[in-house]
């Protein structure tokens, strides 16, 4: 498996401009899959905290950059949908949000809203001894108590002790986010649920402010009513622009096909 990752060839997810540089970094193991961001493309070609790899690991060792409330050590740790970054040094606290076209954003948010976060159920199993194990959209594991929590639901996840403090039921009526497709990152309420028979996936009817529209059930997300007014009250959400990516986008870039740094930076 190879050690670099072409831009051209990086998750739709991810902020970057595809045409300013042949590489990026590479995402480590962790969180989200193959669709998170390194928290090296977060500081550095996003918000311009860092100018280089180097840079970014030396904020990293001081541990004023925390993730889910827990200081991050590694720059290339996956980023993704939901994530709480908090900067402790500049009293700056965002949250990962899906933006239009399902590109990520970060959304300014207050201090007691980076003290939780928002998970997406996508599985369920009983283990011994009557607890309930949910496994969350990012691969995070929690037991549970509640036995209405179910697939496509969504909570409210502490960062100090990882319980759950919030549940919001995915049924119809409720409040949620496109988080891919074509739709991804508008808000609604869902008009209906429609059961497809077999194994096809169900769609769902959303009400939104600018019409309705249709999408897959896996495209969903049930979300807070807080969350419309985080962002309604917030900075605007930050992304990677073209100029950033220019000044910023070409030190991951190997100097022969078997380099064995990526070397500018290291």
């Amino acid at each position: 498996m190879t050690r670099h990752q072409k831009r051209l060839s990086v998750p739709k997810s991810w902020p970057v401009e595809r045409k300013t540089a042949a590489y990026t970094v590479k995402a480590d193991a962790g969180p989200h899959g193959e669709s998170g961001v390194p928290l090296l493309i977060v500081l550095r070609d996003v918000l311009g905290y860092a100018n280089s790899r180097k840079e970014t690991r030396y904020a990293l060792e001081q541990d004023n950059v925390l993730v889910n409330g827990q200081p991050a050590s590694d720059e290339e740790r996956p980023i993704g949908m939901f994530d709480i970054l908090e900067f402790t040094e500049r009293d700056e606290h965002y949250r990962v949000f899906p933006d239009e076209g399902g590109r990520l954003a970060l959304t300014a948010i207050d201090a007691d809203s980076a003290g939780s976060r928002l998970g997406k159920v996508v599985g369920k199993t009983q283990e011994a001894g009557g607890h309930t194990q949910l496994t969350l959209h990012d691969g995070a594991t929690l037991r549970s108590g509640d036995d209405q929590i179910s697939p496509n639901d969504s909570v409210v996840v502490s960062n100090d002790d990882k319980s759950i403090v919030a549940h919001f039921p995915y049924e119809e009526g409720a409040l949620v986010t496109a988080v891919r497709g074509t739709h991804a990152g508008e808000i609604g309420r869902i008009d209906q649920i429609q059961v497809t028979p077999g194994s096809s996936k169900n769609n769902v009817l959303i009400e939104g402010d600018d019409g309705r529209f249709e999408t897959v059930e896996d495209y969903v997300v049930v979300i807070d009513e807080n969350f419309t007014d985080d962002e309604g009250e917030a900075e605007p959400d930050v992304t990677a622009t073209d100029e950033d990516e220019a000044d910023a986008g070409t030190d991951d870039e190997p100097e022969s096909d078997d380099a064995e740094e990526v070397s500018d930076d290291e």
